[in-house]
């Protein structure tokens, strides 16, 4: 059997390491915001290019925090709007209703699978204060050509970085530094993933930097001293501790996958599997491989018989879902589309050569 991810062969290359930063962790005595915390947000930071990593709980809260951070400092109010995909995954749009925003989703782009420009810009209206950039699978959203749409309307640009740890544009540097502000995740199965749940914000703005340190903390600036009606939401120190242990991979681990991507690229050829776009890029580091097959049943079925793992990301659209009823009456054709075809098959830097032959020939054989 090929698992779809194999989380206890990814941490087991770090397992030494792990107990000495565990070792490490117990014998310092300090178990929230500690000295393991204060290290990984400066060398995360520092990876990202930014001037500020704060780590919180999750990546909901790394995005929610940011956006309350901006109402605090008054640059967006309750009931402005935030645009963001169609097709993403349902925690950035709660992201954005948990902060007393409105969320306008847009539809997305059959082939890249973000943004449809066009339909991005006929969204924005006067009460759009903020775009919220998916790099979904890992690949960069158009940053560019966001920016372009935006520098006249003054808009936020807030990156949902939870699937992209490491994508970067060769001119603008990577994902997290590309927007006005990023959120993370580090949830186990990210390229960094924890082993539990953790989130931060990257950004180079002074002011929200501060603004969220004292959210995620019950919004205190010193102990007992609350400026701010804040949360509880800080990134476990025994989790920043074993981020710090994987993030020095990170880079050969996204090129493993980069690596893999590009042999399915070239060696799948069977007409009934739609393969994704890539350029070939730093910007893509295939959090995901994801295809795309009319008879999604038929296809997993096939795969489960032939001992080849898969997932769906995502079965159902965010606006077809309960929780979202507020959006049930739109259509988004593209996204909609997506949803019934996507299947993400193996993909992690420690696939083997011959479990990659193995998926290709059971693709190819469908």
């Amino acid at each position: 059997m090929i698992p779809f991810l194999d989380l206890h062969k990814i941490n087991s290359r770090f397992e030494q390491d792990f107990k000495q930063r565990f070792d490490e962790f117990l014998d310092s005595g300090y178990y929230i915001l500690g000295n393991q915390l204060s290290a990984f947000e400066s060398e995360f930071a520092t990876y990202c290019g930014v001037k500020y990593c704060v780590g919180v709980g999750n990546g909901l809260d790394a995005l929610r925090l940011i956006l309350e951070g901006y109402k605090l400092m008054g640059r967006i109010k309750p009931g402005d709007e935030v645009l963001v995909a169609a097709n993403t995954f349902i925690a950035t749009i709660l992201a954005i209703k948990q902060a007393g925003l409105t969320p306008v989703l847009v539809e997305a782009d059959k082939d890249s699978y973000n943004f449809d420009l066009d339909a991005l810009s006929r969204a924005i209206g006067p009460k759009t204060k903020a775009i919220m950039p998916v790099h979904l699978y890992g690949e960069l959203s158009p940053m560019e050509a966001l920016k372009q749409i935006t520098e006249t309307r003054q808009l936020l640009i807030i990156e949902d970085a939870a699937q992209a740890h490491g994508a970067s544009d060769d001119k603008a540097g990577k994902a997290g530094n590309l927007g006005d502000a990023a959120g993370f995740s580090f949830y186990p199965t990210k390229n960094l993933g924890a082993l539990g749940d953790g989130g931060a914000i990257t950004t180079n703005d002074d002011a929200l930097a501060g603004m969220v340190r004292k959210l995620r903390n019950y919004g205190t600036s010193s102990k007992y001293i609350n400026e701010v009606a804040g949360f509880n939401s800080r990134l476990d120190e025994v989790q920043a501790a074993f981020l710090r242990t994987k993030l020095p991979l990170l880079d050969a681990d996204n090129d493993k996958r980069r690596t893999i991507a590009n042999r399915y690229l070239k060696e799948i050829s069977n007409r009934k599997i739609g393969l994704p776009r890539y350029n070939g890029g730093n910007d893509h580091v295939f959090h995901l491989f994801v295809v795309r097959v009319k008879d999604r049943i038929a296809f997993m079925e096939y795969l489960k018989d032939h001992n080849i793992g898969c997932l769906i990301h995502y079965p159902v659209a965010p606006h077809k879902q309960q929780a979202l009823s507020e959006f049930r009456e739109l259509s988004f054709p593209v996204s909609e589309q997506l949803h019934q075809e996507v299947v993400s098959i193996p993909m992690s830097p420690v696939l083997t050569e011959e479990e990659v032959s193995k998926v290709v020939e059971v693709l190819n054989g469908y």
